[in-house]
């Protein structure tokens, strides 16, 4: 059961309107690593989850605070779209609104929104499912969260230089620590999974049926031979249960592949007949 609580999680109001930084702002709400995605990214992994009870209330307790940070985003967004100033491109606009689109502020806050925020990044893309990732496999998961977690809190770091509103940089002062806790809760769960299933995603699939021998072989296709100097490419592998060997310019394994051609009724193009073709591919 989810209910809504009328106060916001922390302060979200600007000192002053600023409708271009507005626009800005609508990336960390409805951009690939916006809140948007990680609220529903969180909640979709905890309702499919099927194991432990502390992961999925790890996983329902997090994304319904992002849920929180959404609504703290969309009323500083509105809020900066309040009394929108006139651009320098239309100082002979009457209408404020008016010139702050012609100044830089996005017109679909005026159009589509009527002074609110919208699920749409910054340059107006709107967001998409496809942003998030719920498999089943919560190694993989937090991996994909940690990795979220960092993408956000290094696009609200870049938000926070570019703006000097210091109601502003309040609210992202906040939402950055949030995200120092994020990275960090996503981390000490990963560490708690790896000690029990190791590193490898999945680690319940038989390893006799992958082909061992190249597990921990690390192929140099760059053409030069700097990487060779990486962890990766010499020693104990990161697993423990194998050594990285190193290739520079590997040999393909396989060789120059031959498809038949194509019935008559596709109408490809047509080819010459190869004489070292046997007859049941011609």
């Amino acid at each position: 059961m989810f209910y809504h609580v009328d106060q916001l999680q922390y302060n979200a109001k600007p000192s002053r309107p600023d409708a271009v930084y507005a626009k800005k702002l609508q990336e960390i709400l409805g951009g690939q690593f916006g809140e948007i995605s990680v609220a529903l990214q969180y909640m979709f992994q905890g309702w499919n989850f099927r194991g432990e009870e502390k992961y999925r209330d790890l996983l329902l307790a997090t994304g319904t605070e992002e849920m929180a940070h959404v609504e703290m985003l969309a009323t500083m967004i509105a809020r900066l779209l309040d009394n929108a100033p006139i651009g320098d491109q239309e100082a002979a606009a009457k209408d404020p609104v008016i010139g702050a689109v012609l100044g830089g502020m996005n017109p679909q806050h005026v159009i589509v929104s009527g002074l609110g925020a919208m699920p749409a990044d910054s340059v107006g893309n709107p967001w998409t499912a496809a942003y998030i990732n719920a498999s089943g496999n919560l190694l993989a998961d937090f991996r994909l969260n940690l990795t979220s977690e960092s993408q956000g809190r290094l696009q609200a770091v870049r938000l926070y230089e570019m703006t000097t509103d210091p109601g502003v940089k309040d609210m992202l002062s906040f939402l950055i620590a949030r995200d120092t806790m994020h990275q960090n809760q996503w981390y000490a769960a990963i560490c708690e999974l790896e000690e029990k299933e190791n590193i490898v995603v999945p680690s319940t699939f038989p390893r006799a049926l992958e082909k061992q021998e190249v597990a921990y072989d690390y192929y140099d296709l760059s053409g030069g031979t700097a990487s060779k100097a990486g962890r990766w490419a010499s020693g104990p592998s990161m697993d423990g249960l194998g050594e990285f060997k190193y290739y520079h310019n590997p040999k393909p394994f396989g060789k120059i592949p031959k498809l038949r051609p194509a019935p008559p009724y596709v109408h490809n193009t047509m080819l010459p007949k190869d004489p070292h073709m046997p007859p049941h591919m011609m």
